[in-house]
């Protein structure tokens, strides 16, 4: 059987349970995962530093021996290539990822033929659930905490108690 190397490329602002379901499930189907932090984001104000991001995921993963964590900015192909990696795993919610991550998916294909794109859908109960939407519901003083692991519930509300003095 053929060793594949994957990248589950993204901002992980901050690292919910849908990641770490694709996480673990995306560990089972490849030799190694690496996990990339895109450190250049355009997703606006971070809640997390890039450092702080690495270090909850690199507990948080853990208990995967063929999963890693590190940081890349730039193009993802490139990212790739340079890991040695065949293949981008990518999470699909709903349609309206399919239809922001296919154009992502064929864009990278054109730029290297030889990178796969492998989609999958996260558990039934962590469908709807984003990094958005978690800060937001968090922000305005919702539980959060079934959708986030300990370590991101005890981090984000350090941070709250921080920003209000």
């Amino acid at each position: 059987m053929q060793t594949v190397k994957a990248v589950y490329p993204g901002t992980f602002d901050p690292l919910t349970n849908g990641h770490l379901d694709l996480i673990e499930r995306g560990s089972k189907i490849v030799s190694e995962l690496v996990v990339a932090i895109l450190r250049n984001s355009d997703k606006g104000a971070p809640l997390f530093t890039v450092a702080e991001r690495l270090e909850m995921i690199s507990e948080a993963i853990q208990r995967y021996p063929n999963v890693s964590v590190t940081t890349f900015d730039g193009l993802l192909v490139d990212f790739a290539r340079a890991q040695g990696a065949k293949a981008v795993l990518r999470g699909i919610r709903a349609i309206t990822d399919y239809e922001y991550e296919f154009p992502m998916a064929m864009m990278n294909r054109k730029l290297d033929p030889n990178l796969e794109t492998l989609f999958m859908m996260p558990t039934e109960q962590y469908t709807y659930v984003s990094s958005r939407l978690i800060k937001g519901v968090f922000k305005l003083g919702g539980d959060v905490t079934e959708l986030v692991p300990p370590l991101v519930m005890e981090r984000m509300k350090a941070k709250a108690k921080t920003a209000a003095g």
